[in-house]
């Protein structure tokens, strides 16, 4: 199907999320939609996948005008969207996930649907139980499944939104794999992301936007310099982290074990000191979050100690953490860092160190007017949580963090961000070293934890497989461990 957009304008309130957008996608191409945080491009698939309404504009599919007022019209038409999140229900099975939204008769023949997910399964080269239930699938595997959904209800346009977010490399290798089979059967596929190397690696057009508008399109290959000159109006230079004397410990783990299941029983230790950054890398679900969570009072160890500057607080409550000056920002922001249906004035009274029982509302609205001018947070004092980019969210997040840190403990903290703003996110981090925060994160971007890190944990199946300096390891020690195989295992097989 060959798809047009013209003269696409949504607003919400003041804001205009896409302001005269027009776009074309040839039959059977992987077309990339580029751009910034905040440029528009999920509001853009929202409305051709029929969950938003544009104000004006149309949409042509195969030179038919096509209006959308809902995604059962989208998919009606052909058009099917993957979000960020797949949109699955974690407590029915595959199969029951497979059926859902499905035409025809009010009894559905679930043997024959089973089939035929069986069947595009093999297609394609996926692989899962129909009766397991999806909470038990991993990310990757979930989108496999939303894919194949959109394919047995008629998908011939298929909207990717920030796939690649929270999947590991062999995920994301089989997933490009399944598009490039989809683009040479005959589909449209629309690749939306703001991550360079991917666009290039997968697409053969690209589309870029900036603030609600589209400001360049090319072939690929191209250079990367002009892409980034499109988003950002200039090339972006990642600047490298200075060198930090590392003072007192700030955290210390002695001999941790946690209850079965959680993570082996295989006792951790680490000591973390005052300026030091530690990266943690792994497979989704090796024991990271589980063990930051451990870090933070989230989760109390079966055995062991943690000890916050020298005092010890094994077992001791989040809150107790939070007052010892340690901090957690999740990877789901808006899930748990957030509070949904909040502007951003009331975040910060939330986090503020005012304690009086009479809330000054004009103080604190002028107090998040100076914050987001300093954390450069596109949005006003008015604005909530969930309709603020995934970019700012994480800079409110960011802006809500107090003063005087000891320890900062990340879940991906450039998850889903553009590079201008991840680069910005590591300029504020790596101010917080300089004054002393101790830093731990996980990130599956093995060039951050390479960048940043002065240390490296890679968890496998619970345990800590081994630790590595970051100045003297390279991406592929990372990956054997990762992978599960020791260092010292792999030089005795090589020779």
């Amino acid at each position: 199907m060959s798809l047009e957009l013209r003269e696409i304008h949504k607003h919400f309130g003041p804001v205009r999320a896409n302001d005269g957008i027009t776009l074309t996608v040839e039959t059977g191409t992987l077309h990339g939609l580029l751009g910034e945080n905040g440029a528009g491009k999920s509001t853009l698939m929202k409305v051709l996948s029929g969950f938003h309404s544009a104000d004006s504009g149309e949409i042509v599919l195969d030179g038919k005008q096509i209006k959308l007022a809902s995604p059962h019209d989208a998919i009606a038409a052909g058009i099917g969207m993957l979000h960020q999140d797949p949109l699955v229900f974690l407590p029915f099975s595959v199969i029951d996930n497979f059926v859902l939204g499905s035409p025809g008769a009010w009894r559905l023949d679930r043997r024959a649907a089973e089939i035929e997910l069986n069947e595009l399964c093999e297609r394609y080269g996926f692989n899962f139980d129909a009766h397991t239930p999806v909470r038990l699938l991993t990310v990757g595997e979930r989108q496999q499944l939303e894919i194949v959904r959109l394919l047995w209800l008629g998908a011939r346009v298929l909207i990717l939104d920030e796939p690649t977010t929270g999947i590991s490399a062999d995920q994301r290798s089989k997933l490009f794999a399944t598009l490039k089979a989809l683009a040479a059967e005959g589909m449209s596929v629309i690749f939306v992301s703001h991550k360079l190397e991917e666009v290039a690696d997968l697409c053969q057009r690209v589309t870029v936007m900036t603030r609600g508008k589209v400001v360049g399109e090319a072939e690929l290959p191209t250079p990367p310099e002009r892409l980034v000159e499109m988003m950002f109006g200039q090339v972006i230079e990642i600047q490298d982290r200075s060198d930090v004397g590392l003072g007192v410990s700030h955290l210390e783990l002695d001999s941790i074990q946690t209850a079965s299941g959680l993570l082996s029983e295989e006792p951790i230790s680490l000591d973390v000191k005052s300026g030091e950054v530690i990266g943690i890398a792994g497979m989704e679900g090796s024991g990271q979050d589980t063990f930051l969570r451990l870090c933070c009072g989230m989760r109390a160890p079966m055995k062991g100690t943690v000890a916050i500057t020298g005092d010890d607080l094994t077992g001791k409550h989040y809150r107790e953490f939070l007052n010892a000056n340690v901090k957690y920002l999740p990877a789901g922001r808006l899930e748990e860092g957030l509070i949904e249906g909040l502007t951003i004035t009331e975040h910060f009274v939330l986090t503020g160190q005012d304690t009086s029982f009479i809330i000054d509302w004009g103080a604190a609205r002028k107090r998040a007017k100076e914050l987001i001018d300093d954390y450069g947070i596109k949005g006003t004092e008015n604005s909530t949580a969930e309709s603020l980019s995934g970019g700012n969210q994480q800079r409110l997040l960011l802006a809500m963090l107090s003063e005087d840190l000891k320890v900062l403990l990340m879940e991906h903290p450039t998850r889903g961000l553009d590079i201008e703003s991840a680069d910005w996110v590591w300029e504020q981090l790596l101010a917080r070293r300089q004054e002393g925060t101790a830093i731990v994160f996980a990130s599956a971007d093995l060039d951050e934890l390479l960048r940043y890190s002065d240390r490296i944990l890679v968890f496998f199946s619970g345990r800590i497989i081994g630790e590595l300096d970051a100045a003297a390891t390279n991406v592929d020690e990372i990956g054997l461990l990762i992978g599960g195989r020791s260092l010292g295992a792999e030089a005795a097989a090589s020779s």
